[in-house]
């Protein structure tokens, strides 16, 4: 890096006052599709998580999540790959990935969670692991959320069928949400590429500062939830592949980088 003395420092200072928040971007993670780097890694029960070369979106690896159902078991379904610390309250994001689902995947009325944003607030006494956005299949609409309020008087809103979702094929996902817990927050969506959803002026978060962790794999919150399976297919399957965040859209695309 050039360091700019005496006028010419203060001149260049001033511009750089003028830029925008694109301007200075900022990759706060990026991921190959590979089982390193992450903060922890989490596979319940029956599943699995692993990092494969046979199916992939980009380079050659991607990571692979899978989760099996079990009648006798009454406890949850993660397979997810973690990232800590990855918004706090007052920030702007952009977060993305490649996603895949298993070719013979059965489009059911139960949920299958992909991604999520999430929190420990266990010292609240109104909470544990709490989930502000997450991202979810039902059938093959893919639909995502907003949490506010307060830890104890939390408010979920969805946002149902934002795009449609294709099994057997590679889909692109980005958000950018400005996160806030007032009405000066925003929540955007593209799906391959294209806007598909856009919430301007609205809250995003709920009225806490400490951080919340960004997750990709799968979630079938929907076989705990509900305490059964519908359908018949009792083991399921989602590739991942080049996941990132930054602060401009390009660091989250998974074509962008």
């Amino acid at each position: 890096m050039t360091l700019v003395k005496g006028l010419g420092a203060g001149l260049a200072l001033a511009a750089c006052m003028l830029c925008s928040r694109e301007s200075f971007a900022t990759v706060i993670f990026h991921n190959t599709g590979t089982t390193s780097g992450w903060s922890a890694t989490l596979a319940e029960h029956n599943g699995s998580i692993s990092q494969v070369t046979n199916i992939v979106y980009d380079g050659t690896t991607a990571i692979k999540a899978m989760q099996v159902y079990d009648p006798n078991y009454s406890g949850r379904y993660h397979s997810e790959f973690v990232r800590n610390d990855v918004y706090n309250r007052g920030d702007m994001g952009f977060y993305g990935f490649a996603f895949r689902l298993q070719g013979d995947w059965q489009f059911t009325s139960q949920n299958y969670n992909i991604a999520q944003f999430i929190a420990d607030f266990s010292n609240t006494g109104c909470d544990d692991w709490m989930p502000s956005t997450m991202v979810w299949l039902n059938g093959s609409s893919l639909n995502t959320r907003v949490k506010t309020g307060g830890i104890c008087s939390q408010r979920t809103t969805n946002f149902n069928g934002v795009a449609n979702v294709t099994a057997g094929v590679w889909h692109r996902f980005v958000m950018q949400v400005n996160w806030q817990s007032g009405s000066n927050g925003y929540f955007k969506v593209w799906y391959d590429g294209s806007k598909v959803f856009e919430r301007l002026n609205i809250a995003t978060t709920i009225s806490d500062d400490r951080a919340f962790d960004f997750r990709v794999g799968l979630y079938a919150n929907g076989w705990h939830d509900e305490g059964r399976l519908v359908g018949n297919q009792g083991t399921r399957q989602i590739w991942y592949d080049n996941i990132g965040a930054g602060t401009t859209y390009a660091e989250a695309d998974p074509d962008g980088w």
